[in-house]
């Protein structure tokens, strides 16, 4: 049976374990077992940075001994996807492991920028808009930074979006099974072995 890493901010939720559990039984349902943080426990530590070192470390054995991983880019305190879920994805795409990835927010990432700049946008003579900070914005109808779509999509995964309502922005499950759908349809993917040399352009129109 293959194995999927769950990647996303949820384990950083009040009820971490109640939405940990909720995504492992609909991934055992499409065929899958997985491998979610937090499943096992870590020793206790001599210090604060010891102990995060070995939570890195467990995740990172987690991930290799995954075949592929579905990753939460859900913006998490602020416009951006999680910064440990973005590490996450980038290191199995480097891995050419099975990829997708999801977003329960609507806004593409030009749209989230025009918000965080307060709309306050302007064009340069060569055509780049610009922040008021005088920083260029990506708007390239992606769910998120480009090599983050580019990286997983290239890799035959998804990234799907779905627009949840707030209350539910991080338990709402709808995208994620999106990714679950595609990637059952595609494991013979992970059997034949993704080299960096094989890596589908298909989807640069």
């Amino acid at each position: 049976m293959k194995k999927l890493y769950i990647a996303g901010p949820e384990v950083f939720l009040p009820n971490a374990r109640e939405q940990m559990d909720r995504k492992a039984a609909l991934v055992r349902h499409h065929g899958f077992e997985p491998l979610c943080p937090g499943d096992l426990d870590i020793p206790a530590q001599k210090t604060k940075k010891a102990f995060g070192q070995a939570i890195s470390r467990v995740n990172e054995g987690m991930m290799n001994d995954a075949d592929g991983v579905i990753a939460n880019l859900t913006p998490f305190r602020g416009e951006w996807a999680d910064v440990g879920t973005v590490f996450e994805l980038g290191y199995m795409c480097a891995l050419n492991k099975l990829v997708s990835a999801y977003s329960n927010v609507a806004d593409d990432h030009y749209q989230r920028l025009l918000r965080y700049y307060g709309n306050v946008i302007t064009t340069d003579a060569a055509g780049y808009k610009r922040g008021p900070d005088g920083l260029s914005l990506e708007d390239f109808e992606m769910a998120d930074n480009l090599m983050l779509d580019g990286g997983v999509e290239r890799r035959r995964g998804i990234v799907a979006v779905h627009g949840a309502p707030k209350e539910e922005l991080y338990t709402d499950l709808t995208a994620f099974e999106a990714c679950l759908k595609h990637l059952a349809a595609n494991r013979h993917l992970a059997d034949q072995g993704l080299r960096p040399d094989e890596l589908d352009a298909s989807n640069d129109d």
